[in-house]
C-alpha cells in the first residue's frame, strides 16, 4: 500500500514496527513528545529529560524512547516534505494502526508547525553551503621570462561560500585557462536551464 506521506511509496517496515510503539504512550503524551520532536525539526534543542519522564509510564526503554523519536521525526519531516496535509496524515497512521486520538493529537502538533517546518526544510535541504558573491578578474599575459609569446587569458574567480548555518563566509578562489572558463559557463547555463524546466 502507499502512503503521502512516504512520498507515495510503501511505509518503511521500521516504521510500521515502532506504530505499535506509539500506541503504548497515552494521547496527550504523545502530543507533548510530537512537541519536542518538533522543536528538534525546527533547529531548536530538545528536551531528553523530558520526554524520558513522558514515556515513563509506558515503561519504555531507553531504545525505544529513541525509536520513538526517530519515527516522529521520520513522519512529520517526511509529511512536510511531501506537503500533505494533517486530515491525510492522519488517515494514513490510522491505516497503519495508530490509534484515532493518537492519530488526532499528532496531527494537530504538525498541522501548527507545518509551514515553518517547510521553511526550514527547504533552507536545509541538498545545501552544504549557500553562494554568497562572485567576484571575477581576468588578466591577459602577453609574454613571460620562460615563453616569448603567451598570449592567452586567465580567470580569476572568488566564490565567497556561506556555511550551512550563514555565520561564516570562505573565500575559494579558483583559477581557469579561457577554454576551462568556458567550458564551466557552458555547465552552469545547462543546469540553469534544467533547474528553471524543474521549476
Amino acid at each position: 500500500m502507499r502512503f503521502r506521506f512516504c512520498g507515495d511509496l510503501d511505509c518503511p517496515d521500521w516504521v510500521l514496527a515502532e506504530i505499535s510503539t506509539l500506541a503504548k504512550i497515552s494521547s496527550v503524551k504523545l502530543k507533548l513528545i510530537c512537541a519536542q520532536v518538533l522543536r528538534d525539526l525546527l533547529g531548536e534543542a530538545i528536551e531528553y529529560d523530558k520526554i524520558l519522564k513522558l514515556t515513563s509510564d509506558a515503561k519504555l526503554e531507553s531504545g525505544d524512547v529513541k525509536a520513538t523519536i526517530a519515527v516522529l521525526s521520520f513522519i512529520l519531516s517526511s509529511a512536510a516534505k511531501h506537503n500533505v496535509d494533517s486530515e491525510s496524515l492522519s488517515s494514513e497512521l490510522q491505516q497503519l494502526g495508530l490509534p484515532k486520538e493518537h492519530a488526532s493529537g499528532l496531527c494537530r502538533s504538525y498541522e501548527e508547525k507545518q509551514s515553518p517546518l517547510q521553511d526550514r526544510l527547504r533552507a536545509c535541504s541538498l545545501r552544504l553551503s549557500q553562494l554568497g558573491s562572485v567576484h571575477w578578474r581576468v588578466d591577459y599575459t602577453l609574454s613571460s621570462s620562460e615563453l616569448q609569446e603567451v598570449n592567452e587569458p586567465v580567470v580569476h574567480l572568488t566564490f565567497n561560500v556561506r556555511d550551512r548555518e550563514g555565520d561564516k563566509m570562505t573565500a575559494v578562489p579558483v583559477t581557469l585557462s579561457a577554454n576551462k572558463f568556458w567550458v564551466l559557463l557552458a555547465e552552469l547555463k545547462q543546469a540553469q536551464t534544467l533547474m528553471n524546466t524543474l521549476l
